[in-house]
């Protein structure tokens, strides 16, 4: 904890030149609090990486469990995704007689998500086959885990932005709720490192010191970012507050001219970037040989191609770029990313798969960042948190069946592949791979045509107000 502390004061001495968000430090908010604060989405991202970069792979390759099922399980903790809404809207009304409105949420998504990381190794070890118990018990622990960390991660981080938010002014909100992005996607490079060199040799006993290790780095940092953060106001938490409806903010909204294709695109799009987030790292290690160490690698490579694509975008948006072009670059470039990977298998080349998985983050983080940015345009009568909520409540929804869908469509293909029913050309364990990185292909095509009207329609997207966004509030 010492540490920490340490380490923010000795952020705060760099020539600020240096430091991309050095600029939204105010004497009421100095940097190295806000190097604290952003603590709890550093642990997000840690989680994250876990369950969709390194457990996939170990669950399927080591463990030998059904892509089918790994897939299900991974996509466990994003049913919680399409109610951050209501989870913001109930931290800004929550009701204590503590005057704390962000705290109880932050802490009770803290603890979900150190208890189903605390008992998942155990759990996948029970579900991999290694136990005398029913099988009915393993899917039951299982789930449970994949369950409650899912819990933990939307609700810690949903309050959590929000109490950013609030202790941000006016003009820096934006830049700030910007840097806690920035901040979970460097948890997600520094633990998919962290993973690939504590992993290596694998064996079940690492990987429940690794797990429940990152249980205990949640909790810790969780703690230390959040200390003294919000002050009480007991009169914003009193009981005779009038509670907002969330029904017809929603209908209001819903019924706006191509809220509803947008959504429809944006739907489209996440599912087609994240089928592949399942099978990645297996495909690396079942057809490319690749071992755990270096598979886990993917995650970060992944992580960082989303952070180059979210400076670009900052970048670009700020000179009066059209989002919607900037969409579209992303869904062109996921195209050329997908061939990549395919190509990778006949051609044996390891670096051409590492080259794609980092186009896979470049292209799908062009696409995030240019719809948040659409989404944000389409703000009427502050209803700011309700379309954010909207736009993360699609994308984690989507992204958590693309999983889903990644993994049974590669499970049934292989089945058929390698049964000899779609021919003896096919007999590949790589065709139920290909099959998937085609329909994303597919899928992506889908959506530059959903998207064309849009285009059309919306050539002088209002993005003055970007100085003022900052791609402010990205949810994740």
């Amino acid at each position: 904890m010492i540490n920490l502390s340490k380490m923010a004061k000795t952020w705060t001495r760099i020539d600020p030149r240096f430091l991309p968000f050095a600029d939204v430090a105010t004497p009421d908010l100095p940097l190295s609090r806000l190097l604290r604060l952003s603590l709890f989405q550093v642990s997000v991202g840690m989680a994250t990486a876990l369950l969709v970069g390194t457990l996939n792979r170990v669950m399927i390759v080591e463990l030998h469990m059904d892509a089918w099922m790994v897939a299900l399980m991974v996509a466990l903790p994003l049913i919680f995704a399409p109610f951050r809404a209501l989870i913001g809207h109930k931290s800004d009304t929550h009701r204590s007689i503590l005057g704390w409105r962000r705290v109880p949420y932050i802490w009770i998504g803290t603890w979900l998500q150190f208890g189903g990381l605390a008992i998942m190794p155990f759990a996948l070890i029970i579900l991999s086959g290694d136990t005398h118990w029913p099988a009915w018990f393993s899917y039951l622990g299982s789930a449970l885990a994949f369950l409650l960390v899912g819990a933990g991660m939307q609700t810690t981080q949903t309050a959590g932005l929000a109490l950013a938010t609030d202790l941000a002014d006016a003009k820096n909100r934006p830049r700030v709720v910007a840097m806690m992005y920035v901040m979970l996607l460097v948890g997600m490079v520094l633990s998919g490192v962290m993973f690939s060199v504590f992993l290596d040799p694998f064996s079940p006993i690492q990987l429940i010191k690794v797990i429940q290790g990152v249980a205990l780095i949640t909790l810790l940092l969780n703690l230390f970012a959040l200390w003294k953060q919000e002050a009480r106001q007991p009169k914003n938490t009193a009981p005779s507050i009038v509670q907002p409806k969330f029904s017809q903010s929603w209908s209001e909204f819903i019924k706006a001219p191509q809220v509803r294709r947008f959504l429809i695109m944006l739907g489209l799009g996440t599912t087609a970037f994240s089928m592949q987030d399942i099978i990645l790292e297996p495909y690396g290690g079942e057809i490319l040989l690749l071992d755990v160490s270096a598979t886990s690698f993917l995650t970060a490579l992944i992580a960082c191609g989303s952070l180059l694509a979210f400076t670009l975008s900052a970048r670009w948006l700020s000179k009066g770029y059209n989002a919607y072009r900037i969409a579209a670059s992303g869904l062109l470039l996921g195209l050329i990313a997908f061939t990549m990977v395919i190509f990778s298998e006949p051609l044996g080349s390891a670096n051409l798969f590492r080259f794609g998985a980092l186009l896979i983050g470049f292209g799908g983080g062009l696409f995030a960042v240019s719809t948040l940015t659409i989404a944000m345009s389409m703000d009427q009568e502050n209803k700011t948190g309700l379309v954010i909520g909207a736009w993360g409540a699609v994308t984690a929804s989507c992204s958590g069946i693309g999983m889903s869908l990644g993994g049974v469509i590669r499970d049934l293909v292989s089945d058929l592949a390698m049964g000899g029913a779609i021919g003896s050309t096919l007999m590949n364990p790589a065709t139920g791979y290909s099959f998937v990185y085609h329909i994303e292909i597919y899928l992506l095509f889908i959506t530059l045509i959903a998207l064309g009207p849009l285009v059309a329609k919306k050539r002088n997207l209002d993005i003055s107000k970007m100085s003022q966004f900052g791609l402010a509030d990205f949810p994740s």
